[in-house]
């Protein structure tokens, strides 16, 4: 098991290497057109052909890829600072504040999260610039992706409250800010960065999810969702097998980064 996860993060960091140096390997630019080879089949310039509008296939794949890779961190990391505020402020004060907070992590889990995120994200414009709907994007994953997080946090951060060295620094008049910033977060440290781990992976998939639907990162810049809207032409798939190479990505990715953070939950 050691090996296979060794492997995974192998692969992991050459695919994000690869992608951050998408300038230097991509053969062309994601948004240029080759207008007299559109839907292009392989070849030595175009590793996966053309798509339908010209553009190659290999070079919006890495540039996606990146896109993907960046972003979906960038979103954990909010949902897990989210989650450490309120989760941790309501495990730390209790009463009426864990009440109020646990209510609404509640309302969160019981809502289908990916509806209401189709939902909040249709209502906001969708005629936007590409690094604006990037922004929008994995800004509503992260503000709406807390709720399971916060409530580990909550737990852990309750069960901390009544150990004994929070209560031995209590008796000893250690004040509020104090027993928060030198006791509870440093121990806290572990959840945090388990549940930032787990979240990556989700949030490619919800990422990937939104641009099939077309609601995600928009045109032309790529994303794995945008990439993976070529799949609704069932018809053309046999004749076409090379456009399945961003869903072998995807899954590729997605399994390695399970599979890495199998130790990250253990630590939690």
């Amino acid at each position: 098991m050691r090996r296979i996860r060794i492997a995974a993060i192998l692969f992991l960091a050459v695919v994000g290497a690869t992608c951050l140096m998408a300038n230097l390997v991509a053969p062309d630019s994601y948004a240029h057109q080759f207008r007299d080879i559109p839907d292009a089949t392989p070849s030595l310039h175009h590793l996966l052909g053309t798509d339908d509008l010209g553009r190659d296939r290999f070079s919006r794949l890495l540039y996606g890829t990146r896109v993907s890779l960046l972003l979906a961190p960038a979103a954990a990391l909010l949902s897990s600072l989210l989650a450490a505020l309120l989760g941790g402020a309501a495990g730390f004060v209790g009463g009426w504040l864990e009440r109020c907070v646990m209510a609404v992590t509640d309302l969160f889990l019981a809502m289908p999260w990916l509806f209401l995120l189709i939902t909040v994200r249709a209502l906001l414009p969708l005629n936007v610039s590409p690094l604006v709907s990037v922004a929008i994007t994995f800004a509503l994953l992260g503000c709406l992706g807390w709720a399971a997080a916060a409530r580990v946090v909550c737990a852990d951060a309750r069960a901390l409250c009544g150990s004994n060295f929070v209560l031995l620094a209590r008796a000893s008049g250690a004040s509020g800010f104090h027993l928060l910033w030198r006791h509870l977060i440093p121990n806290l440290t572990p959840i945090l960065y388990a549940q930032f781990w787990i979240s990556i992976p989700v949030f490619i998939l919800t990422e990937a999810n939104l641009g099939i639907l077309g609601l995600g990162v928009a045109e032309p810049l790529p994303s794995w969702g945008g990439l993976l809207r070529e799949l609704e032409s069932f018809s053309s798939l046999s004749a076409q097998p090379w456009k399945f190479a961003p869903l072998i990505l995807l899954i590729v990715t997605v399994s390695c980064f399970h599979i890495a953070v199998r130790k990250q939950e253990a630590w939690a």
